[in-house]
C-alpha cells in the first residue's frame, strides 16, 4: 500500500489535519517522512491504528484512556475503562428514561378535563418521580460499523444548550503567522515568549488569545499554516516578526471543547446550518477559515506555567448574524 498524504487521510476518515497532528503529538499515531517531501504521510499500520482510535472515540472513550489502551495493550485497564463507560451510559439511560416517564405523566394529567399547570407545585409530583421504573432497553448484538456511525451522528448533535451566542469586542491584536510543519506549536512558542517578555498579562489582564488556520490546507500535500492573535492595548510595542492588526469583532456562535476535540467544528457548523435564528456571517477569505476562530480559554493563567497541565479548553467561534 502506498503512503497516503495527510490531506488524503483527512478526507478518507473525515477528520481534520489538525486532529491528525494532535494525535501524533500525544503519541497515538506516527507519521512517515518521505525523501524530498516535507509533509506527513501515513502507512497501512498507522491507518489501521487510526481506525481503532475513531471507533473508540465514537464510543466516547477519552483520548487519554485510548492512549493507554492502544500503547500498552493493557487488557485489564481496557476492561476497566469499558466498564466505567458502560456504567456511565447506564446512568444516562436511567436518567433519560426517568425524564421520559415524568413528561409522559404530565401529558396524561394535562389531558384530563380542566387540567392546570398548578399540579407542578403539587407534592404528588414527588410520588410520581418515586414511582418511576427504569424500562429495559433491548440492543441487537450484531451491530455493524455503519450502525455505530449512525448512532454517533444521532447522539453527537449540538443543542441550544451547547452553543452560546457571544459578542467579541473590536480590539487591536499582536499577530504572528507561520506556514510549515506543526505550525500551531511553532506560532504558540513565539507568541508565548512575547506575552511573557512584555509582561502583557499584567498590563492587560483581560487579554484574549485567538488562533486560526492560515492558510487552511488547500492541496494534496496538506500544506498548512496557523496564525495567532493576542489582544493588546492601544500603542503597545510589537516587535518583529510579530505585527499589529485590528480585529473587527462582532457576533459569534461559541462552543467549548477540550483541547484536541477539533472534530466538533463539524458539529458547530451543522448547528448553525440548522438554526432558525442565526446564520453564518463570512468574515475573511477561505485561506483564513472565513473568519472562524479558536479562543484559548484561561490563557492568562496557563501561559506562565513551566509545564502546562492537561485539560486546556478552547472555544470554537463562528461569525454569525441574525436572519
Amino acid at each position: 500500500m502506498e503512503l497516503q498524504t495527510i490531506s488524503q487521510v483527512s478526507k478518507q476518515f473525515r477528520i481534520s489535519t489538525r486532529t491528525l497532528r494532535y494525535y501524533e503529538q500525544i503519541g497515538l499515531i506516527q507519521s512517515t517522512m518521505k525523501e524530498d517531501y516535507s509533509y506527513r504521510t501515513y502507512d497501512e499500520g498507522t491507518l489501521l491504528r487510526l481506525k481503532q482510535i475513531i471507533v473508540l472515540r465514537k464510543l466516547r472513550i477519552p483520548l487519554k484512556s485510548i492512549a493507554e489502551i492502544l500503547l500498552t495493550e493493557n487488557m485489564a485497564f481496557a476492561i476497566e475503562v469499558f466498564q466505567q463507560n458502560l456504567n456511565e451510559i447506564g446512568d444516562e439511560i436511567t436518567a433519560l428514561t426517568t425524564i421520559k416517564s415524568v413528561i409522559q405523566s404530565f401529558i396524561e394529567r394535562l389531558n384530563i378535563k380542566n387540567a392546570k399547570l398548578q399540579f407542578l407545585d403539587d407534592e404528588s409530583l414527588l410520588e410520581i418521580v418515586d414511582s418511576l421504573t427504569t424500562s429495559k432497553i433491548n440492543f441487537k448484538e450484531d451491530k455493524t460499523m455503519d450502525d455505530l456511525i449512525k448512532a454517533d451522528e444521532k447522539l453527537n448533535k449540538l443543542t441550544d444548550r451547547d452553543v452560546r451566542i457571544v459578542y467579541l469586542p473590536p480590539s487591536n491584536v499582536a499577530a504572528y503567522q507561520y506556514e510549515g510543519d506543526d505550525p500551531e506549536m511553532y506560532v504558540n512558542k513565539v507568541m508565548d515568549a512575547f506575552v511573557r517578555e512584555s509582561n502583557l498579562t499584567a498590563i492587560k489582564p483581560d487579554l484574549r488569545h485567538y488562533g486560526f488556520n492560515s492558510p487552511s490546507p488547500v492541496d494534496e500535500t496538506g500544506r498548512h499554516g496557523y496564525e495567532m492573535w493576542v489582544t493588546i492595548p492601544d500603542g503597545f510595542p510589537v516587535p518583529e516578526p510579530i505585527v499589529e492588526k485590528h480585529f473587527e469583532g462582532g457576533l459569534y456562535a461559541a462552543h467549548m471543547i477540550p483541547f484536541g476535540a477539533f472534530e466538533e467544528w463539524e458539529l458547530l457548523n451543522q448547528w448553525i446550518g440548522d438554526n432558525s435564528k442565526y446564520e453564518f456571517r463570512s468574515s475573511g477569505d477561505y485561506r483564513n477559515m472565513f473568519g472562524l476562530l479558536e479562543e484559548h480559554l484561561n490563557y492568562v493563567n496557563r501561559v506562565h506555567l513551566a509545564e502546562p497541565e492537561e485539560g486546556a479548553q478552547l472555544d470554537l467561534l463562528v461569525p454569525v448574524k441574525e436572519k
